[in-house]
C-alpha cells in the first residue's frame, strides 16, 4: 500500500491523492510515467523527487520516514510492508505522570511471540528486545506510552509507529481500548471490566503481599492489551483499505489468537474490586 501513497508528500493531500487514483496514477512509478499532469513543472520535479526519496527509504526499511509524513490517521499504510517486524506493545505503570510514577510490567507480541517484562525482575531486557522492530502499534502510545518509555529508560525510540487511537476514530470507533475491543465484538471475559487503574492497584497489592497470582493476573491484563491490538490492527487495515481501489489486492486475513501465557485468577480480581 505504501506505494500507493501519496499523501506523504508535501502539497498532496488525500482528495488530491484521490484524484490522482481516479486517473489511474495509482503508483509512484505511474507519477513518474505520466505524460501529462496538471502541475507546473517546479511541483512535478519536486514530487518525483521526494517519491524517488521514498522509494530509497522503502528499500531500506526505514517507516520512520513515512510515519513521520503520513497524518496520524492515515499511518495503517505503514503496516502490510512491515508486519514482519511489527511489534504490539502497552505498558502498565504506578500512575499517569512520567515525572512522579514508574513503568510496573510491559507486554510485547509480535504475532509469534509475547513477551513480557517486570519491574525488579527484567525490565531493563526492553530496552535490547525492542530494537528487534521496526514499526511499533499502540492505542494512546503517542501520548502515554512512548513518552512514558523513552523518558523512563532515557531512550529514543526511533520506530515507524502506529497509534490506532486515531486510525479507529477515524473510522469512528471510540471509547478507549476496551470500548473499541467490544465494537468489534471482542470479550475478555473474566477480565471484563478490569482497566488500567485497577492494573495500578493490581501492582500495589503485587508489591504488598509478593502473591505470584496478583502478578499472573496483571500481566493477564496486559497482555490481552497486546493480543487484542494486533487483531484491531489487521481489522482497521482492512477497512481503511476498503475506502481505496486496492482493497481487493492488498486485504490481509483476520490472525489467529495465540497461546496466552498467563491467566487471570478471579478471587484476585473480586478482592481488588472491593477497593473500588
Amino acid at each position: 500500500m505504501l506505494q500507493n501513497t501519496f499523501c506523504h508528500v508535501n502539497g498532496i493531500g488525500q482528495k488530491t491523492e484521490d484524484r490522482l487514483w481516479e486517473a489511474g496514477i495509482q503508483t509512484w512509478p505511474d507519477f513518474s510515467a505520466a505524460p501529462y499532469l496538471p502541475l507546473s513543472p517546479d511541483k512535478i520535479s519536486r514530487i518525483r523527487q521526494e517519491l524517488t526519496d521514498s522509494q530509497h527509504a522503502l528499500e531500506k526499511r526505514l517507516p520512520r520516514y513515512f510515519a513521520d509524513r503520513l497524518p496520524s490517521d492515515q499511518q495503517w499504510r505503514l503496516f502490510a510492508d512491515f508486519r514482519d517486524r511489527t511489534a504490539y506493545i502497552d505498558i502498565e505503570t504506578t500512575g499517569m505522570s512520567r515525572d512522579a510514577h514508574r513503568i510496573t510490567t510491559i507486554a510485547l507480541y509480535d504475532g509469534r511471540d509475547i513477551r513480557y517484562y517486570v519491574y525488579g525482575r527484567n525490565l531493563a531486557q526492553f530496552v535490547e528486545d525492542i530494537r528487534q522492530y521496526d514499526l511499533l502499534v499502540t492505542y494512546n502510545g503517542k501520548s502515554f506510552d512512548l513518552p512514558f518509555i523513552e523518558r523512563f529508560f532515557n531512550i529514543r525510540l526511533r520506530h515507524g509507529h502506529v497509534d490506532l487511537r486515531y486510525v479507529l476514530r477515524s473510522l469512528g470507533y471510540s471509547g478507549g481500548l476496551k470500548g473499541c475491543e467490544k465494537q468489534f465484538g471482542l470479550s475478555r471475559d473474566a477480565l471484563d471490566g478490569v482497566n488500567g487503574y485497577f492494573a495500578v492497584l493490581l501492582w500495589h497489592e503485587y508489591e504488598k503481599c509478593g502473591d505470584p497470582r496478583v502478578l499472573e493476573t496483571l500481566l493477564a491484563y496486559n497482555i490481552e492489551d497486546v493480543v487484542n491490538l494486533e487483531y484491531l490492527m489487521h481489522a482497521a487495515y482492512n477497512r481503511k483499505l476498503a475506502q481505496t481501489p486496492f482493497a481487493p489486492r492488498f486485504s490481509l486475513p483476520a490472525p489467529s489468537r495465540p497461546i496466552v501465557p498467563m491467566a487471570p485468577h478471579a478471587e484476585v480480581i473480586h478482592h481488588i474490586k472491593r477497593f473500588l
